[in-house]
C-alpha cells in the first residue's frame, strides 16, 4: 500500500477525531483572574469540572461577596434551572451570568460585572452544588457534592504590570529571535554542506568520464595497432 493510500484512509478518521473533540471539548479548571480595571468589564470565572461525563447529573452556582469594609460574606448571585438572579442590590443591573448556557448539568458557574468600581474590591466566594444520578435496574441513586473557590479580587484604577510579566515576555522575544538566528544558521551550514557535496559528486563524475573515455581512446589505439 503506498503512502498516498494510507494517507487516504486516514484522513476520514482524522476528521472523525476532530469533530468528536469539536462536539465535546474537555473541561479544565482555570483559576480566575484576581485583578480588575475601574469602569471596565470583569470576569469572575468558576469552573467545577464532573470528573465522570456519562454520569447524569444537575447543578447550581451560588456566589457570595464580602466587600473589604464588610465583616462577613453576603448573597451575591444564584443561577439555578437556567435562571439568574442577582442578590445583592449593589450589583443590579451590572452583574451578568458568563457560565454554561442551555444546560442544567453546568460546569462553569462564571459572571460577568460591568462597570468595576473600586468598592467591588474584595472577596467572592463560588458554591457548586452538583446531584449526581445513578441508576440501575434494581434502583436509583443520587449523591450531592458541593465544590467552593474562593476569589480575591483587587480592583485598580489602571491595568499594572509585574516584573514578572515584563521578564517573561522579553525572554520570550530573546527565544523567538534566537530560534530565528539559529534556524539561519542551520539553514547556511546545510547548503555549503549540500554544495560542497555536489561539487564533490561533479569531480568525480567528471574525472570518471575523462578515464572511461581515456580508456576507450586507449582501446580503440590497440585495435588499429592489431589491424
Amino acid at each position: 500500500m503506498s503512502a498516498v493510500q494510507k494517507l487516504l484512509l486516514l484522513l476520514p478518521l482524522a476528521l472523525l477525531a476532530l469533530q468528536v473533540t469539536l462536539c465535546r471539548g474537555a473541561c479544565v479548571e482555570v483559576d480566575s483572574n484576581t485583578e480588575a480595571v475601574a469602569n471596565e468589564g470583569f470576569k469572575l470565572g468558576c469552573i467545577s469540572c464532573k470528573k465522570r461525563a456519562e454520569v447524569p447529573a444537575t447543578a447550581s452556582v451560588k456566589w457570595f461577596f464580602k466587600a473589604t469594609y464588610d465583616t462577613e460574606f453576603g448573597d451575591l448571585f444564584m443561577y439555578e434551572d437556567e435562571i439568574a438572579e442577582v442578590l445583592d442590590s449593589r450589583f443590579y443591573d451590572r452583574l451578568h451570568w458568563n457560565g454554561s448556557k442551555k444546560t442544567n448539568d453546568l460546569q462553569d458557574g462564571s459572571i460577568f460585572i460591568l462597570n468595576v468600581t473600586l468598592n467591588d474590591t474584595g472577596t467572592y466566594k463560588c458554591i457548586f452544588t452538583r446531584t449526581l444520578s445513578y441508576s440501575s435496574v434494581y434502583s436509583n441513586y443520587e449523591f450531592e457534592k458541593s465544590t467552593n473557590k474562593t476569589i480575591k479580587l483587587k480592583v485598580v484604577p489602571q491595568l499594572t504590570r509585574g516584573w514578572a510579566s515584563i521578564l517573561s515576555e522579553v525572554m520570550m522575544y530573546v527565544s523567538i529571535i534566537g530560534l530565528q538566528v539559529w534556524l539561519v544558521i542551520e539553514m547556511i551550514y546545510c547548503y555549503r554542506k549540500i554544495s560542497a557535496a555536489g561539487e564533490e559528486a561533479l569531480r568525480e563524475s567528471a574525472a570518471e568520464y575523462l578515464a572511461i573515455a581515456s580508456e576507450s581512446k586507449d582501446n580503440c589505439a590497440g585495435v588499429q595497432v592489431a589491424e
